[in-house]
């Protein structure tokens, strides 16, 4: 027998449930559902998010309303166009062997009009964003007097999204006798209050500790020099070859920044925001939910009502501006009873954030290390050897071509050939990671290396100073920083991550070298031509400058290794593994293609050999 049956679940809704594969209930369920099918209490719920909330309020819903009449009985508010999708879904889905069960999903980035007819049939069950349900109000299109039951869910994220005062007007227009249920993962003292406005006497339930994080998370950090974030970061996702993970970021803007930067680098990644319209928005979802993408950037807000299984990873570029929706943030993994890790990257002056979060959620933060570039190669290399020996062969489609590959391989020894495969995937990481730098920092010497790099241009000398040089290559070339960047490294086979600023002007340019690569640079450049005229390299006679090595980082707006400097974005990086990457970023609607190379340096291709790709700057 089901476990529902016994909290009082009756037959045709844990039959489908059942079939939606709800075996036992959660916590929250179990302590929940026998409270609010009596009906007849205020209800507050405090509990993680991916612990199954929407069941615990969706299923006594089914229970206690009329579906014989077709007005509004039941009216639950959520923050995000997502969570008001998926809570829609799911009531429905555990509805499906009920009769006339009528639920509307009411939310902004919609037609409207869809909305007011779907009202107009008759619903039972209203599922709405505040803003969104506001206008439907004011337009006289609902009538909500004989609301029975209200449910603010993720309440604490609403008030913190501003929506206080929606809230308060759409309540105005329910009855007295209502009963209210309040979901929450945290407890600040604006819901407490909302809480006492809105209830009697209400029934309080806490799952573990209040504002306290799901204990099957792992929580570490990691402290990097701020330039360091985006390569470190890098390292960390290629560290964990499976990872299928959320990236926050505070703003919009980084978290495209981050995303466009991720698929020129090869990587399966994909930006939300609340720029996106609509039907951006659920492209991107739906691929994610498919996992053809494996790292999804998103801030705080775009991020509230994600619901996809199995996520691995929450990872923390940037940590949130209030500790509270750290909890927000790591509850995406770790969903249902599994397991997940939440990470996050600082610098030295964040450590004091860390340990506000720790007594937050009542765990501690384990400090990690960035793995070195050996590790790295390490790990993906028995990535690939796992998922050699657990592949599926399709015998029937294989076997006319076995003969061929057979005889490919004939001269070859067992021994010859693993190693000959291995080293297909292992060479690329090799050549990537080779000579790669600690990007660990510690506590003092992460303080004081970003005051080092406070330091004004020119102000250091010795080894790491940088020297400035003339070349007579520029724009009327149809060279722009990216490409410049990868004929220098392709021509004087010095590293990408070595060069520092690049200044293209009209029909030459400069850029900078670390001292002792300068000899290299001029022996690269000896007798080198550029479509048939000789190039040129000379020292600007502008002086030095200090190095800022970012590694592919930020820093000031500036991405270093094919990301952003100045606005301009570069265009470099040969192919990821030999296959084009088709990001399929959108960004207003436009198509970006974005070609990767992230474990190779730039190709070197001359720009008429490369196919063209579309800017935005």
């Amino acid at each position: 027998m089901n476990p529902f049956i016994e909290l009082g679940i009756r037959h045709d809704i844990v039959n489908a449930i059942s079939e939606l594969g709800f075996e036992n209930p959660t916590p929250i369920q179990e302590q929940s559902i026998p409270v609010l099918l009596t009906g007849s209490n205020d209800f507050v719920g405090l509990a993680q998010t991916g612990t199954g909330k929407t069941a615990a309020f969706g299923l006594p819903l089914l229970e206690l309303l009329d579906f014989e009449e077709n007005h509004p009985q039941a009216l639950v508010l959520c923050p995000t166009r997502e969570l008001c999708l998926q809570i829609t879904n799911d009531i429905k889905n555990y509805s499906k062997k009920m009769h006339n069960v009528n639920v509307v999903a009411v939310y902004g980035g919609a037609s409207i009009m869809d909305q007011l007819r779907q009202i107009k049939r008759g619903v039972q069950i209203v599922v709405a964003t505040p803003g969104r349900m506001l206008d439907i109000i004011n337009r006289k299109a609902i009538d909500f007097s004989r609301v029975k039951y209200v449910v603010l869910d993720e309440a604490d994220e609403m008030l913190n999204m501003g929506f206080q005062e929606d809230i308060d007007n759409i309540l105005s227009t329910t009855p007295d006798d209502k009963k209210t249920w309040l979901f929450s993962a945290t407890m600040p003292a604006e819901v407490r209050r909302i809480a006492k406005k809105y209830m009697d006497n209400p029934f309080e339930l806490t799952m573990g500790e209040k504002n306290t994080g799901n204990a099957n998370i792992e929580h570490e950090y990691y402290i990097v020099r701020a330039r360091d974030k985006y390569a470190a970061f890098k390292r960390i996702v290629d560290f964990n070859p499976d990872i299928f993970g959320i990236v926050f970021c505070r703003t919009k803007i980084e978290t495209q920044d981050i995303a466009e930067a991720l698929i020129k680098d090869g990587y399966n990644a994909d930006s939300l925001h609340g720029d996106l319209s609509q039907q951006q928005r659920d492209k991107v979802m739906k691929r994610y939910r498919e996992r053809s993408l494996q790292l999804l950037i998103a801030t705080d807000v775009a991020a509230r009502g994600i619901d996809v299984n199995d996520v691995t990873h929450v990872i923390n570029y940037s940590l949130p501006d209030e500790v509270e929706n750290y909890t927000h943030r790591s509850g995406r993994t770790a969903r249902a009873g599994k397991t997940g890790v939440s990470i996050s990257i600082v610098n030295a002056k964040e450590l004091g954030k860390i340990r506000q979060i720790e007594r937050v959620i009542g765990k501690k933060f384990s400090k990690a290390e960035i793995p070195t570039g050996f590790d790295v190669c390490e790990k993906q290399l028995f990535s690939i050897v796992h998922k050699v020996h657990n592949v599926t062969v399709n015998e029937e489609q294989i076997e006319q071509y076995l003969p061929r590959i057979i005889e490919e391989f004939k001269d070859f020894t067992k021994e010859d050939f693993i190693k000959r495969f291995a080293s297909i995937e292992f060479n690329r990481f090799l050549d990537y990671y080779k000579n790669a730098p600690d990007l660990n920092a510690g506590v003092e010497e992460g303080r004081s290396r970003d005051r080092d790099d406070r330091a004004p241009r020119g102000a250091s000398s010795g080894p790491s100073a940088y020297t400035r040089l003339f070349i007579n290559l520029g724009s009327v070339d149809e060279f722009n920083r990216g490409d410049l960047l990868g004929y220098i490294c392709n021509t004087s086979k010095i590293s990408g991550r070595s060069v520092g600023k690049i200044d293209v002007k009209g029909v030459y340019s400069f850029f900078e070298v670390p001292n002792e690569d300068v000899e290299k640079v001029n022996a690269g450049f000896a007798g080198a031509e550029y479509k048939g005229r000789p190039v040129r390299i000379e020292v600007s006679g502008e002086g030095t400058s200090d190095r800022r090595e970012s590694s592919g980082g930020y820093r000031g707006g500036d991405r270093r290794e094919g990301g952003y400097r100045g606005g301009e974005r570069r265009e470099g990086g040969g192919y990821r593994g030999g296959d084009r990457r088709d990001g399929g970023n959108n960004r207003g609607g436009e198509r970006r293609e974005g070609g990767g190379g992230g474990f190779r340096d730039f190709s070197g291709k001359p720009r008429e050999e490369r196919p063209e790709r579309r800017r935005r700057y």
